[in-house]
């Protein structure tokens, strides 16, 4: 952990002539802006939370929600419409024993919905927590997209033990398989009594061995999913993500997390003699996501938090992604690994953990294995055996006291593809889209926070697809309570994303492509592989169309090859500034991408040379522009904002700043006269106002002075009513300025009283 802070303090920092570190999101959007103008949809239902369970149907075009005492169908296009309800709270006699139990009856004591899926093509599978009561229930949610049925069907409600938890606060992964349901959970009360678990179904109910630790050692069980392994469905295996305490950590080091993946045969009834309803084909290994170090310790990320799995033209051989954070107080960091299902299948395969010797460590065995390897399932491609039943007994033996691989899994590349350290959030969901570019395909990672912020990072190959670039594209602040996401969808058919919270469920698209610019350079330079250059906007990239002026590079992101344009200064936005000699003046300029490197130019005159500007205690660089804190004669002139970004430059404003002199006041005094008017020494109020003007017109001035006189003037006092202003010709030969004429002083006494005039000899100034 030691060599991992070293590293973090000697990676490059933020300052003046630095890139921005490569984890700086090039975009940064709150909540407000993603609901005013890019999409965001919120959906909340009074007194539920925790939308923890997204089930997602394409082919109803319907979002399935699982909350406290509730559930929900929402439409895909628009979640915040045409929404349906089902109220499923826990019996009244559930929630009382509940509460005599010593729980919260308002808090805990009700149902949370902890599983979904879709059983068939008319109904789902449903179960909660019930007020530490699991129960399950059909759902009966319609044949076809028309259907407006949604009804819950309570006289098959059947005991949910086994399959959701008894506390809203632990968590369940489950799978459903033809008519079986595979879930990692705690089957007791107490949650102690942690299994794998087989139910519904026609084949008998199957678990893992308790209460053993060499099997489940306080498991939090992640994810589970169905693969394929072979064409022979008897091949087909269930694989189990979850984190545990490690079983072969070091003495001394007391509790260690580590991340595990576990591999059940589908096919597997259990043995005949031993491990009766229990799995005999349940092996794990544990799942590494480390960075290597340059003295041979590597930083682990071992708290597992979630698993997508990322299916490609070969169902047998999808990627796993993953993401992880760390568990020490000192180094706090998340991290994204992918996997290969080679890999992992080549861990499988290879050499079992044994405790052995005087100090019981844990070595690779070495000694003879029993055939069938345990592990393989029973089935015609690898042996003759058609059933677990029909294992030999040392098989059965090998397989009860020895469930851990010795070789972990390692990630693809050795090391994560993507990786946050000492930031203010932690990765808590992942979900990955395949996208189809110009130049290839790409995937698009969109990864929750505990923060309520959602991560767009696209990972681009360099020299080759070993050696990757992460690129983080957009942070996005999706609930506006910064509460942690707990669940992501991706629908690639609508181009949306949803994310269910403790408090709400969002709906936000995919991509934004209007909002990188409206230059071809732009739309290059954010390389994302949602969008690209029509010749006319920044917009969707759509593979199937031909479109001669359409342009992407998600790889390299460089317009100079791509766009042909090359931005003119007659083309880049012009501002005009007067700042008053020896006060302050700000020059603004904010590029679009967070990643931009800002470059300031400065011209005395159109003839002069441009030269750079140069920082120093007067002159001061900051997140919006520079500050100029005493403003010179000298510092008048034409300034242009360059943005910086992969090599690229291109300007983005024009300022022109005139400097007028404290000194001379336009209009109150003769050219080529410096002296003031008025007194000598003495500070004539409107003079720096007068500065910042060009001659008004004389109806102007009786706005102005009206405006003036209200901010002067206490608010319980009535506004004077001004007279109008005397031309040059009228006004007396012994008038002075800052005075009024006698005659006007007069005539302004008789229209207030002496209360609302003041003190007799006040100046309204």
């Amino acid at each position: 952990m030691i060599r991992a802070l070293l590293l973090l303090l000697c990676s490059p920092a933020v300052g003046a002539g630095r890139p921005p570190p490569p984890a700086t999101p090039r975009l940064k959007l709150a909540f407000p802006e993603l609901r005013a103008r890019h999409g965001l949809r919120v959906y909340e239902l009074e007194r539920s939370c925790c939308y923890d369970v997204l089930l997602l149907d394409e082919e109803r075009g319907r979002l399935f929600v699982g909350a406290k005492n509730h559930l929900m169908s929402l439409s895909l296009n628009n979640i915040s419409q045409k929404d349906r309800k089902i109220y499923w709270p826990a019996p009244v006699e559930w929630r009382e024993e509940c509460n005599w139990a010593g729980k919260d009856i308002n808090t805990e004591c009700m149902n949370f919905v902890k599983i979904l899926h879709s059983y068939n093509r008319t109904h789902l599978y449903a179960c909660g927590t019930g007020a530490f009561h699991p129960t399950c229930a059909f759902v009966e949610v319609g044949q076809h997209t028309e259907d407006s049925v949604f009804k819950l069907d309570l006289r098959r409600a059947e005991d949910g033990k086994g399959k959701s938890p008894y506390d809203p606060q632990h968590a369940a992964a489950s799978v459903l398989v033809g008519e079986e349901l595979y879930s990692g959970v705690a089957t007791d009360l107490m949650g102690r009594d942690f299994t794998i678990f087989r139910s519904l179904g026609s084949r008998p109910s199957i678990r893992t061995e308790q209460h053993d630790s060499r099997w489940l050692n306080e498991p939090k069980f992640v994810d589970v999913f169905w693969v394929p392994e072979s064409e022979n469905p008897d091949d087909d295996k269930i694989y189990f993500f979850f984190r545990e305490t490690a079983v072969e950590r070091q003495q001394g080091l007391g509790k260690t997390s580590f991340a595990r993946i576990g591999q059940i045969c589908r096919n597997d009834v259990g043995g005949q003699r031993s491990l009766v309803n229990k799995w005999t084909t349940f092996l794990k290994a544990r799942l590494v996501c480390s960075v290597p170090g340059t003295d041979g310790a590597d930083t682990h990320f071992d708290e597992l938090r979630d698993v997508f799995l990322l299916q490609t033209r070969d169902k047998r051989n999808p990627l796993v992604y993953a993401i992880f954070s760390t568990s020490s107080s000192v180094f706090q960091g998340s991290a994204v690994c992918v996997y290969t299902m080679a890999d992992i299948r080549r861990a499988f395969l290879g050499p079992f953990a044994h405790k052995e010797g005087p100090n019981y460590q844990w070595v690779s065995y070495q000694a003879r294995v029993p055939y069938p390897r345990p592990g393989m399932c029973p089935s015609k491609t690898f042996g003759t055996f058609s059933s677990t039943k029909d294992f030999p007994d040392e098989v059965i033996q090998f397989a009860r006291h020895h469930p851990l691989m010795y070789n972990p899994v390692l990630p693809h590349g050795q090391h994560p593809i993507f990786l946050q350290a000492n930031t203010p959030h932690t990765f808590t969901r992942i979900a990955v889209d395949r996208v189809t570019a110009a130049d290839g395909h790409y995937d698009v990672l969109f990864i929750g926070t505990d923060v309520g912020t959602v991560l767009k990072v696209v990972s681009v190959p360099k020299e080759s697809w070993h050696n990757m670039e992460e690129l983080l594209l957009e942070e996005l602040q999706i609930f506006q309570d910064s509460s942690p996401i707990t669940s992501l969808q991706i629908s690639s058919k609508r181009q949306q994303l949803y994310a269910g919270s403790a408090t709400a469920v969002a709906q936000l698209p995919l991509h934004r492509c209007g909002i990188y610019g409206k230059a071809c350079a732009e739309c290059c330079l954010a390389r994302d592989p949602y969008c690209a250059w029509d010749g006319n906007s920044c917009t969707r990239y759509m593979p199937n169309t031909k479109r001669r002026f359409r342009r992407q590079d998600v790889r390299n992101g460089d317009p100079n090859m791509l766009c042909s344009e090359d931005p003119q200064l007659g083309s880049v936005p012009q501002k005009k500034l007067y700042g008053v000699e020896g006060s302050s003046a700000f020059l603004e300029c904010v590029p679009k991408s967070l990643q931009a490197r800002v470059l300031w130019t400065y011209q005395r005159a159109s003839s002069a040379p441009k030269r750079e500007v140069q920082l120093d205690e007067r002159v001061v660089r900051t997140e919006r522009g520079i500050l100029l804190r005493s403003v010179q004669h000298t510092d008048a002139g034409l300034y242009l904002c360059h943005a910086t970004e992969h090599g690229f430059t291109q300007p983005l404003l024009q300022l022109l700043l005139e400097v007028i002199g404290t000194q001379q006041a336009p209009g109150l005094a003769p050219a080529g006269d410096t002296e003031p008017v008025g007194p000598p020494g003495r500070k004539v109020w409107y003079r720096d106002f007068l500065q910042l003007v060009d001659h008004p017109p004389l109806g102007a001035m009786d706005k102005v002075c009206e405006r003036l006189w209200s901010r002067r003037s206490p608010p319980a006092r009535r506004r004077p009513v001004l007279p109008p202003p005397l031309s040059a010709k009228a006004r007396p030969p012994n008038w002075r300025q800052g005075e009024e004429p006698r005659k006007a002083r007069s005539r302004r006494t008789h229209e207030a009283p002496r209360a609302e005039r003041g003190p007799r000899n006040a100046s309204p100034w």
